[in-house]
């Protein structure tokens, strides 16, 4: 696979054409299939919804992982390695949650150490040194909290995810197929295009932490999950997510098949798009939409709202007061 790597390879070739995606683009499209924050919550952490590695056993043709940060250990939390999609190579990273409590124990229950923040890393190098493009898959609480991951820095670890994906020369595509959660899931969500399953939620907290701070009862989750607006259609009306992939009726977890399928088509169609894009922009527009997390729009009263901008120009998160 690795001779194969240094030679030039066409962009997914389908045979002149992409398959249709069918991404939804907006929210109007599921508003009659729409369900409660808190029902998205429930569905994305499903045992049996599918984790990274069924995802990438469903969307890739082959993939051969990557082990270790070089620097400590390997972490179960963060699988890795170059992949093989239609003909295109590249470099795949997800957080593995278990099926199992047996596995989930193995992987921490899908929240990683910095050693796996930092094997991260050492892939993302390895994609832009290939000049391959980079997918990663979203799915964690949040990152380990324990004594022994702050002691091995933590905190420095997911500041270096970020920065390391803010500054790829090299297309990237990020995914949210479960959870995502905190700091932990935007050290991989720092992409060109950012996707997300129809049933997954993306927040800076859990509901039950968000309600126990701001509500003093873990018992106002329900609550607290409105009022994140981390539901999937919400962080497409935010501009947060640039589109979602539909899931089976019931949710990803009724039909893996069908799952793999439609995350299969869109990172085809956006990994052709993006190929034809100059890297000089990819890294321009990048930065840019990621520095405007929060901005806060107040357009005066007398004044009609801002245009809506193109994607690579959209600033996420903005506000229209």
């Amino acid at each position: 696979m690795v001779d194969r790597l240094l030679g030039k390879r066409t962009p997914v070739e389908t045979n002149g054409h992409l398959p249709d995606p069918g991404l939804i683009t907006d929210v109007q499209e599921i508003a009659a299939t729409r369900g409660t924050a808190w029902q998205a919550v429930q569905l994305a952490r499903d045992p049996k919804r599918p984790h990274a590695q069924d995802v990438i056993a469903g969307v890739f043709d082959r993939f051969h992982e990557l082990h270790g940060d070089r620097l400590f250990r390997d972490d179960p939390a963060i699988i890795g390695g170059i992949a093989e999609l239609d003909g295109l190579f590249v470099v795949v990273v997800g957080q593995q949650k278990g099926s199992s409590t047996e596995e989930n124990i193995a992987r921490n229950f899908g929240m990683p150490h910095p050693e796996g923040y930092r094997k991260a890393i050492r892939l993302f190098r390895l994609a832009e040194k290939f000049h391959l493009p980079l997918v990663t898959l979203i799915d964690t609480p949040g990152a380990f909290p324990g004594p022994e991951a702050e002691e091995r820095g933590q905190a420095e670890a997911i500041a270096r995810s970020i920065e390391a994906m803010t500054r790829l020369a090299t297309p990237v595509v990020a995914v949210v197929v479960g959870e995502g959660g905190s700091g932990g899931a935007l050290a991989l969500g720092v992409g060109d295009v950012v996707l997300a399953l129809e049933n997954a939620v993306y927040s800076v907290i859990s509901p039950e932490g968000a309600a126990a701070i701001l509500f003093r009862s873990n018992a106002e989750a329900q609550r607290a999950a409105n009022a994140l607006r981390l539901a999937a259609p919400d962080l497409l009306e935010l501009g947060i997510v640039d589109a979602l992939i539909p899931e089976p009726e019931g949710g990803a977890q009724t039909d893996h098949t069908a799952t793999s399928k439609a995350i299969r088509a869109a990172l085809a169609s956006e990994l052709e798009r993006l190929s034809r894009v100059p890297t000089a922009d990819l890294l321009s527009a990048r930065y840019e939409r990621f520095r405007a997390i929060g901005v806060v729009v107040e357009p005066a009263a007398d004044q009609a709202p801002p245009k809506k901008e193109p994607w690579w120009r959209r600033g996420i998160g903005k506000v229209r007061l």
